[in-house]
């Protein structure tokens, strides 16, 4: 296995030392011929042949067609105009025209903020004008083009101030919640509110978004009532008409004479009827969640999938008797939800990756990684091979790229193809720095990788001005707010939370044991705030020695009950003897089962024994399976002539994540947003949004020993 992996680095070696090989793409334009552009470029024309298969040799080139260019080490250095980067079109609402322009220099210091503000415009309308901006940032002697609009009239003023409101956020309301409050759709929503962010979902208590005003509510105290058009639906009798709509039967007859003299209410028959007001409880996450109608959707559909009938949807949702839209915001009580996705109060569609993936788009990605080639001796193979099972960075980053390698595999048989290139950056900032030098991030759809924190944190702000997404493959804390990085080893916190939420399903009448050091007294202290009834054992910590009393532990066990006791330690020598005396205890009189918010290295260490945890049933969350799937483990093991460790199941499965992702929609933001838990090998991923950060992985395991195995815990209703 290692002689396998030491000849994958001799190969990174090479590659990785001629990184000349290096391509852009170029949009035809109208006249362009095969030879002016491989000129441009400084390639010759067989080299643009052999990488756009489509094009024949004597044919014209059609506008619009997008070459991939290889670009010679010279050519490399060349810097190729903004114009070059083909960038994804966006669907947006018709632009205020400017009626002149004034020139602006930017000075030391001034931010594309500020200067919007100075000039009463957007951030936006200055990229507009001036499109460069995309791709690169503002510099100190820019000379900028500031568009300049027409002043709007009093009249134009007050006509819009009539048409809208200011909303401001209250807690626990979401964009869904107050779209459906309003009868707009999520795009008329952000088209009226252009500083919300399209990289997230997010929204501040407090915050004020601009909103159409609710018919009826622009007068004071006014008496207007506003009519609909309703169609009878079958079953539908005037007695649960007159209680959906808050009035009598008398009145509805009074408003719809026909319905006596056409001898009742009807089936299909269209009536008048005045517009619902809300009421009921507020409208917000707490007790809603919330779906998005998409297009070509049938009432039919959308019922199965929700798993509600139409009575129960059109109740909530009154405007559905006037049909179903594309961009309708659908509310659904919480309770409903238990089956359904749900992502931020929002319930998602299923997606299966693999029936959506367009081979067409062809991911490029870049893994930078602390191969550390710096320290191996190539001209002595033993001594490489001694270096590469000795250090840990390097064992990591084989294991992550040869799963990685692996998975681009798989899908490469699925007719998907994917632009790499790997960069050793030796674990080290200035050889980060180097590198990011030689990375055009405007060609680039995501970055994996690095390992240290300080590196990541380099790559992820080079990489968050053209909004490339960057994956920490390991866990890794970060002061900065990093919005482009996709965190996906899950914290502590959450596994914990997940634990505690799985064990307040399965205690019943169970004796609930914590044992817990003076460094988890927090955890200790929040079990038993879970679980009223549990009693805590005090940990015996000395100078050399850290132990439990045999004896205090016997007075806490129950013969008639199961004990379950949380061990919350990661001192190892705890650790083991707890283990070891909770073995000793568990007889056919007296079961004991034992439980863990944080299966940390202390529980790894080779001294407990995994006999005592089977017998002790030891259960506890998990960021990853410690099994995995035979389809992986044989296409790894035919490949690199061993088996893969965790850290090979994770460059597979994270790598297998983002390029089906990629394959889905190529923007990693985008269809994270609309894609909820995936699980592959050994690991699975749920990417939410953080308010002030990147995108974290909320997805675990709960995992337990059993019969000298390892597996995973269902939870039992």
């Amino acid at each position: 296995m290692y002689r396998k992996c030491f000849m994958l680095l001799v190969f990174l070696l090479i590659c990785l030392q001629a990184v000349a090989q290096q391509f852009t793409t170029h949009a035809v334009k109208e006249g362009e011929t095969l030879y002016g552009i491989a000129k441009k470029y400084r390639v010759t024309p067989f080299n643009i042949l052999k990488f756009n298969k489509e094009l024949k040799k004597d044919a014209p080139l059609r506008p619009n067609t997008i070459l991939v260019i290889p670009l010679d080490s010279k050519a490399a250095e060349t810097t190729i105009a903004p114009s070059n980067i083909v960038k994804k079109k966006e669907v947006v609402p018709p632009q205020e025209e400017p009626v002149d322009f004034k020139v602006h220099r930017v000075r030391k210091r001034e931010t594309l903020f500020g200067i919007a503000r100075n000039y009463n415009i957007t951030e936006e309308d200055i990229k507009r004008y001036n499109t460069e901006l995309y791709s690169s940032q503002l510099d100190k002697g820019m000379r900028l083009q500031i568009p300049v609009f027409a002043e709007k009239t009093e009249a134009d003023a007050d006509e819009e101030l009539d048409n809208f409101e200011t909303y401001t956020v209250k807690p626990k309301e979401t964009r869904w919640s107050i779209a459906h409050r309003y009868g707009i759709t999520i795009d008329s929503m952000l088209s009226m509110n252009p500083e919300l962010s399209k990289a997230n979902n997010n929204l501040a208590v407090g915050q004020q978004l601009v909103l159409p005003k609710i018919p009826g509510s622009s007068v004071q105290e006014q008496k207007v009532d506003y009519y609909i058009s309703y169609t009878v639906p079958p079953k539908k009798t005037l007695y649960s008409l007159s209680q959906e709509y808050g009035m009598s039967s008398e009145e509805i007859i009074r408003l719809n004479p026909e319905i006596m003299d056409r001898g009742g209410l009807k089936e299909g028959m269209v009536i008048r009827l005045p517009k619902k007001r809300l009421s009921g409880p507020e409208v917000n996450a707490e007790n809603y969640v919330f779906y998005e109608v998409k297009p070509k959707q049938t009432t039919f559909s959308l019922t199965r999938n929700l798993g509600v009938g139409y009575d129960e949807l059109l109740e909530l949702n009154p405007e559905l008797a006037l049909g179903l839209k594309a961009g309708m915001i659908l509310k659904l009580p919480k309770e409903r939800s238990v089956d359904l996705e749900v992502k931020n109060s929002l319930v998602l569609d299923k997606i299966n990756l693999l029936d959506s993936l367009n081979r067409r788009h062809r991911p490029r990605l870049v893994y930078i990684l602390p191969f550390r080639l710096d320290k191996m001796n190539f001209s002595e193979e033993e001594q490489a091979l001694k270096t590469l099972m000795s250090r840990n960075d390097i064992k990591y980053s084989l294991g992550l790229y040869t799963g990685a390698l692996v998975a681009m595999d798989s899908l490469a048989e699925l007719g998907m193809s994917v632009d790499v290139v790997a960069y050793d950056n030796q674990l080290n900032l200035d050889k980060t720095k180097e590198i990011l030098r030689n990375v055009n991030f405007g060609q680039v759809d995501a970055v994996f990788g690095p390992l240290d924190q300080s590196s990541l944190e380099e790559v992820a702000i080079q990489a968050a001005n053209q909004e490339v997404p960057v994956i920490a493959p390991v866990p890794v804390n970060s002061d900065l707010s990093l919005n482009n990085v996709f965190f996906s080893y899950t914290s502590d916190e959450i596994l914990r939370k997940r634990m505690l939420e799985f064990m307040v399903t399965q205690v019943t009448d169970q004796n609930v044991i914590v044992i817990a050091d003076d460094k988890n007294k927090l955890t200790k202290a929040e079990i038993l705030k879970k679980f009223p009834g549990a009693r805590s054992l005090a940990v015996i910590e000395e100078e050399k020695n850290i132990s439990i009393d045999l004896e205090s532990l016997q007075l806490l066990l129950s013969e008639t009950q199961e004990n379950w006791v949380f061990v919350e330690s990661s001192n190892f020598k705890l650790i083991s003897s707890v283990t070891s005396i909770l073995n000793s205890v568990n007889t056919p009189d007296i079961k004991v089962r034992m439980f863990t918010t944080n299966k940390n290295r202390g529980f790894e260490n080779p001294v407990i024994s995994g006999s005592h945890l089977s017998n002790l049933q030891f259960t506890y969350p998990s960021a990853y399976r410690e099994d995995t799937t035979e389809a992986f483990t044989k296409r790894y093991a035919k490949r690199f002539g061993g088996a893969p460790d965790k850290y090979a199941v994770r460059g597979f499965d994270l790598t297998m994540d983002l390029l089906l992702k990629l394959g889905y929609k190529l923007d990693l933001f985008e269809a994270s947003r609309g894609i909820g838990t995936t699980q592959y090998s050994g690991n699975k991923f749920n990417f939410v949004k953080d308010p002030v950060s990147g995108y974290y992985n909320t997805s675990s395991y709960i995992l337990m020993y059993n019969n000298m195995k390892i597996e995973e815990v269902k939870p039992q209703p």
